[in-house]
């Protein structure tokens, strides 16, 4: 069964009422219906009537041959019997599990769980227990030491400022989204030469500037050649711009989070996770966070400059620069020349110091998240 149709099968199996009618109940109900007294079904089946009793109360479980022979007795199949009896008995350990770990409600606060909800990445649930339980479900552990053993840890070599926010839990359920979406797709096998042979066809994305246009085209081809891309929000204390994760030795993610949510910002983060794929190993997840160069400044500065030059060429922006005065009009024909977007270019000459911060900002196109008022 593929990931997506676990999650189908899940979905429809959803629905778990805090009762579940215990098997013994409907064994009853058939008795007062012909009369019959414990005794009698004792004697019909050849169970003692103190097994019985156990039966109807749901402290003695109804085996395969107990099933066969209520078939027998009472009607119906033994595979009914059989369910009934899975269904109570799962109903049972879930609640006993889910009891279990209202000792560790407190985690709860450690994760961004407000946003977590309203992005859609789990389900509000009516107890902190259940909470507990759902978000355990997210990550995909077991039990709250699973999840510090496997996600509290650092994560990755990343930039960043300590002037930033930033948490392990947050950064991770980020992450997690990502692996999450991955799952559901269908990748091909990773292909150095042919992911950068498909960046030339993305790059020629750029000048869409509907996200529902080049966002499904960018995903497919880059699906094509083993990478998933996945754009979702950061949650408070993850202020991230883009990640790159190696999913095996066939399979790679990379994340956008549209921080910044201008157009040069979202195509720089992706062709930066890119130069992370094309040139360095799979031995590391890349986060990349605002701020300064921290543990890997040589890495970052390759992955930066190799977005950079894919995206405007060395030759060409020189020959731009080489202007003493770059007017908007010059902007948009050196972009359009080179079959890049406008703000790809002025973000370019705004970050070399060529052009003010606040000038020609109409030329980028703005995104937002759905949430987003």
């Amino acid at each position: 069964m593929t990931e997506a149709a676990l999650r189908t099968y899940e979905s429809l199996a959803e629905f778990a009422p805090d009762w579940v009618a215990i098997p013994g109940e409907s064994i009853n109900d058939l008795l007062e219906e012909r009369g019959w007294t414990q005794a009698d079904l004792a004697t019909r089946t050849g169970f003692t009537t103190k097994h019985v009793n156990l039966l109807l109360k749901g402290k003695a479980p109804i085996s395969e041959e107990t099933a066969l022979r209520l078939e027998r007795v009472l009607g119906s199949t033994a595979r009914f019997w059989l369910n009934l009896e899975a269904q109570y008995r799962e109903h049972v350990a879930r609640q006993e599990s889910v009891r279990s770990l209202a000792q560790h409600i407190d985690w709860l606060k450690e994760l961004p769980l407000s946003e977590m909800v309203k992005f859609g990445w789990v389900r509000k649930a009516k107890d902190k227990a259940q909470q507990v339980f759902e978000c355990l479900r997210y990550f995909g552990v077991a039990d709250v030491d699973a999840w510090r053993e496997q996600y509290e840890r650092p994560v990755a070599a990343y930039r960043a400022s300590e002037k930033l926010t930033r948490t392990p839990a947050a950064v991770s359920a980020w992450l997690r989204c990502g692996e999450r979406a991955a799952e559901d797709m269908r990748l091909g096998d990773f292909d150095r030469d042919e992911f950068e042979s498909t960046l030339q066809k993305i790059r020629a994305l750029t000048v869409e500037r509907d996200p529902k246009v080049f966002i499904p085209r960018l995903t497919e081809e880059c699906a094509r050649v083993g990478v998933a891309v996945v754009l979702a929000p950061a949650p408070k204390g993850c202020p991230v711009s883009g990640a790159t994760k190696w999913l095996g030795t066939s399979k790679a993610l990379i994340m956008l989070s549209l921080r910044g949510k201008t157009d040069d910002k979202l195509w720089f983060s992706f062709f930066h996770e890119a130069g992370h794929l094309t040139k360095h190993g799979k031995r590391i997840t890349f986060l990349d966070i605002l701020g300064e160069d921290g543990l890997n400044p040589h890495e970052e500065r390759e992955a930066d400059a190799f977005a950079r030059d894919v995206l405007i060429p060395p030759a060409d922006f020189k020959a731009l620069s080489a202007h003493a005065m770059i007017s908007e009009r010059m902007i948009r024909e050196f972009a359009e020349r080179i079959g890049v977007s406008a703000g790809i270019v002025l973000g370019r000459l705004q970050f070399e110091g060529r052009i003010g911060w606040q000038q020609f900002n109409h030329l980028k196109v703005s995104y937002r998240w759905n949430h987003e008022t």
